[in-house]
């Protein structure tokens, strides 16, 4: 399936904040989109159903329904359920249909999916995003992977994406983007413990004065309060995409202790989240402290508390 890019009929598998910012950003274009997330139908539905009717995105009851009616699929779910989607979506999917995998797993698990939307006559394309996405939206860094990237980087960077080719080999996108989360997730990990030991014993200036005159091209109390911030909205999805970061360590043939820490930590702050530690989900108040030690006092206040 080729044509014209913008009369495509897009479909997103997962309309979470990634989706949904992608929904936005190709609606603004006039471009078709449909959806499709499993929590449209629990009690987590209605922002998304709200969001949908917002931008004139049209929402589908099921991975069957949303594939058949699209030309072009974009999987952007946790990376535990890549291969899942790719199973359910290479059942129904349409001779030649473009798939997108945007999800943070290991190459073995891109390579998986790939077999079973490949043997199904899709197309299937890995994409491994390389920064946060909501700085940059439809243009966060992509790189393609897979016999088919070179032909739909055109495609996709004329709808807006900033796309390129790191290989037609499935597998290297991903492996980048793993090799890299090692260091950026294990790094949001390190920060909260760091710092949160540090506000116990009363040291966090001497601690922060010593990161800046070792690392003087970070502002650490800015990175701190962002870090603490993504980590609590986001750390249960992070902890999956670290558990696959492990993953890939291990098809490499080494044992991945410091990935299994950082998902061990992220998932223990993702608990601490939805106890309602930080607030409520959903409200302007989650987790929006500009000052990090607002976060780490709470997380130390839940450990004494249980001692």
């Amino acid at each position: 399936m080729a044509g014209d890019p913008r009369h495509w009929q897009i479909g997103l598998v997962g309309y979470g904040e990634v989706g949904r910012i992608l929904a936005e950003d190709l609606r603004q274009q006039d471009i078709k989109v449909s959806a499709y997330d499993i929590k449209l139908g629990d009690e987590q539905g209605a922002p998304l159903q709200e969001h949908a009717a917002k931008f004139g995105v049209t929402l589908a009851a099921s991975h069957a329904e949303l594939t058949a009616r699209s030309d072009f699929i974009i999987s952007a779910v946790t990376a535990s359920q890549a291969v899942t989607v790719a199973k359910a979506c290479a059942a129904v999917i349409n001779q030649g249909t473009w798939f997108l995998d945007f999800n943070s797993a290991s190459p073995g698990a891109k390579q998986r999916a790939a077999a079973l939307i490949d043997g199904a006559a899709g197309r299937y394309v890995e994409g491994a995003i390389m920064t946060s996405v909501p700085p940059y939206r439809i243009k966060v860094p992509l790189l393609l992977g897979g016999p088919g990237a070179p032909e739909l980087e055109p495609l996709l960077n004329a709808i807006g994406f900033a796309a390129k080719v790191a290989s037609d080999k499935l597998g290297v996108s991903s492996a980048v983007k793993m090799c890299r989360s090692i260091m950026i997730k294990g790094l949001e990990a390190m920060v909260i413990e760091s710092f949160t030991t540090a506000r116990a014993y009363g040291v966090e200036d001497a601690v922060l004065a010593s990161l800046a005159e070792t690392f003087p091209g970070i502002d650490w109390e800015k990175q701190g309060a962002y870090v603490f911030q993504r980590v609590i909205e986001h750390g249960r999805r992070r902890a999956e995409e670290v558990r696959e970061v492990a993953e890939t360590v291990r098809e490499a043939g080494l044992t991945p202790w410091s990935a299994q820490g950082t998902a061990e930590r992220q998932a223990w702050v993702a608990d601490l989240a939805d106890e309602g530690l930080f607030g409520a989900r959903g409200t302007r108040e989650f987790a929006r402290s500009a000052d990090w030690r607002t976060e780490a006092d709470r997380i130390l206040a839940k450990i004494n508390r249980t001692k």
